[in-house]
Formats: structure tokens, C-alpha cells, sequence
């Protein structure tokens, strides 16, 4: 009996897809799994803006505060680990919401890419797995990959290092780029229907720009002095989202907070722009403009298969 797919609600940030998400969540006996890759971060709650408390209390929640901020996190293995939070979900007779912004996790939860027919030789996947634990190394392998197959490259993201390394692998044993090789590509490894929110460009940046000033009146500085006084390194890589790295020099006396709120309100517009981006790129996905009167009916009728949906892209 084939498994029911998995519902997905994605959109760029400050979309509102926690308010819909929660409320489709209670009316459909949903559980709701993160998408956002900056939300598995222990203690990263308001610049993240992670589902509160109170909005967790409403509806089981999963992959939230799941790492450290120093710890690293593929692409793979977030795959592996949603995957069997979605067994766990349908098993208990509910059904799976992933809820998020972030385009690589649900590419590679849609799109797996099969990592080829070549054999693989240990002594240089050793190499290049040594290179990638070395400071700088996972940037410097996607760089490297980038030069190679820039195709391949633009579909990976640089903390995906199991396939950056097995894609430059055949890339340097076949001396062709692993894009051009024949592929091999299976089922996904979670089969989802999946709802995107779009609004007016205008909207949307107003929406983020409130966002990020009301991140600053929540306490966004005392989150950031809290993750330093755990011993959460400066330069580790949570530390570089949008809302963290601009206030750090704020900290440290070199940039005026006014100045800092501008650096974040424009990063989060360019971050949402991409976001845009990836989201144009997935097929057969419903549109759905998040302030009609009926979104919530529009999201329920595509989700029950009711309807295909596909609200034009402003």
C-alpha cells in the first residue's frame, strides 16, 4: 500500500507559515516537523523565530533543538532523521507537516540525488574527507567542485559534505563532470505535496522589516550574550545566520545598534529573495497567497487532493 505523502508548507521568511501551519495542524491531526535549518539550534529561538513555547503546547513539534550551534548537520542526514520522524508520526495515525523555508532540505527530500554507478576509491574519499574536517575545508571542497561541475555544485549546499565529496570523487575518477553522468536518480525519500506562500515583494519586505525590530524589543542581544557565555564560538557556523552575525560587532562596541538593525532587515530581504528563488525552481507546487480570506481553505484543498491550486507568483 503506497504511503501517504507528506504535507509541506514552505514560503520565504515572514510569510506566516506558523500561524497557518498550526492552524491546519489542529484541524488535520498533523505533527509538525521543522524545515529551517537554522531552527535545530539549541538557544537560536528568536533570531530564528521559532515556534514559542505556548505554539508548541498547541501541536507535537519535531527537529527543533535537536544540535549544538557548534555542531555540523548534512543535507543527508537531515533526510534520514525526517524520514524517520514521519515513520514515527504515521504510525501514531497522524499525519506529517514539515514547515520551513530552507529550499535545499526539501530539494533533497523531492529531488535525492543518487550518487552514481562509479566505484569509489577509499584512499582519495579519505583525502578529501580529511581536507573537508579541516578549518574552511567544506567551503573550500564546494569551491573546488564548483570549478569542476558548476552544475552539480549549484545543487548542493556546502554543509551537504557526503555528496560534495562522493560528486568530486567521480568527477576526478572519470574525468567527467558528475552532472554528465548517466543518471541513476530513485524515488524520493519522502513523497510530499507541497504549498509555497507568496505575496507582493513590497508586503513581504514591510513584514520583515517589523519582524526584525520586534526580534530586537524580544531580546535578540540577551539571546546573543547568552550563546557567547555558553562558550558558543564567535566564528562557528550558526553563528553566521542573518540577526546574529551583524550584532556581534554591536557587542563589541564596533557598529551602533541602529546600524546593525538596518544590516539585518536588508540581509533577511535578500535571504527571502533567494528563498523566492529555490521555491520557483520545485514542481507541481500550489501557490497560495497567505492573506486571502481563504488561504487556510485554499492550503486544506490541496492537501486533501481537493484541488491542484497554483496561485500566481507576485
Amino acid at each position: 500500500m503506497p504511503i501517504s505523502p507528506a504535507w509541506v508548507l514552505t514560503g520565504p521568511t515572514a510569510s506566516g507559515k506558523t500561524a497557518l501551519s498550526l492552524r491546519l495542524a489542529q484541524k488535520h491531526g498533523c505533527e509538525i516537523v521543522c524545515m529551517d535549518s537554522m531552527q535545530l539550534y539549541r538557544g537560536m529561538d528568536i533570531g530564528t523565530a521559532k515556534a514559542t513555547a505556548e505554539e508548541r503546547a498547541l501541536v507535537p513539534h519535531h527537529m527543533l533543538d535537536i544540535l549544538e550551534p557548534w555542531e555540523s548537520y548534512s543535507v543527508t542526514r537531515y533526510v534520514e532523521d525526517a524520514a524517520a520522524c514521519c515513520e514515527g508520526i504515521r504510525a501514531r495515525g497522524h499525519i506529517p507537516l514539515f514547515v520551513g523555508g530552507t529550499g535545499f532540505y526539501l530539494r533533497a527530500m523531492r529531488h535525492p540525488m543518487a550518487m552514481g554507478d562509479t566505484a569509489g576509491d577509499p584512499a582519495l574519499r579519505a583525502e578529501l574527507e580529511i581536507q573537508a574536517a579541516a578549518p574552511g575545508g567544506r567551503e573550500a571542497l564546494h569551491e573546488a567542485l564548483a570549478a569542476l561541475d558548476p552544475v552539480t555544485a549549484a545543487r548542493l549546499h556546502v554543509n551537504d559534505t557526503r555528496r560534495v565529496i562522493r560528486a568530486l570523487e567521480v568527477c576526478r575518477l572519470t574525468g567527467k563532470p558528475f552532472s554528465r553522468q548517466t543518471p541513476t536518480e530513485g524515488e524520493p525519500p519522502i513523497p510530499c505535496r507541497v504549498a509555497a506562500l507568496t505575496m507582493p515583494r513590497e508586503t513581504l519586505y514591510r513584514r520583515i522589516d517589523l519582524r526584525v525590530e520586534q526580534m530586537i524589543a524580544d531580546g535578540l542581544m540577551d539571546e546573543l550574550r547568552a550563546l557567547l557565555a555558553r562558550g558558543v564560538p564567535e566564528s562557528c557556523q550558526a553563528m553566521q545566520a542573518i540577526g546574529y552575525k551583524e550584532l556581534l560587532p554591536v557587542l563589541r562596541g564596533e557598529r551602533p545598534l541602529e546600524e546593525a538593525v538596518a544590516l539585518i532587515q536588508q540581509g533577511t530581504r535578500r535571504y527571502a529573495k533567494r528563498q523566492m528563488t529555490w521555491m520557483r525552481r520545485e514542481e507541481d507546487v500550489c501557490w497560495v497567497h497567505p492573506l486571502d480570506a481563504d488561504a487556510p481553505e485554499q492550503l486544506e484543498r490541496f492537501f486533501l487532493g481537493e484541488a491542484d491550486g497554483s496561485a500566481s507568483i507576485h
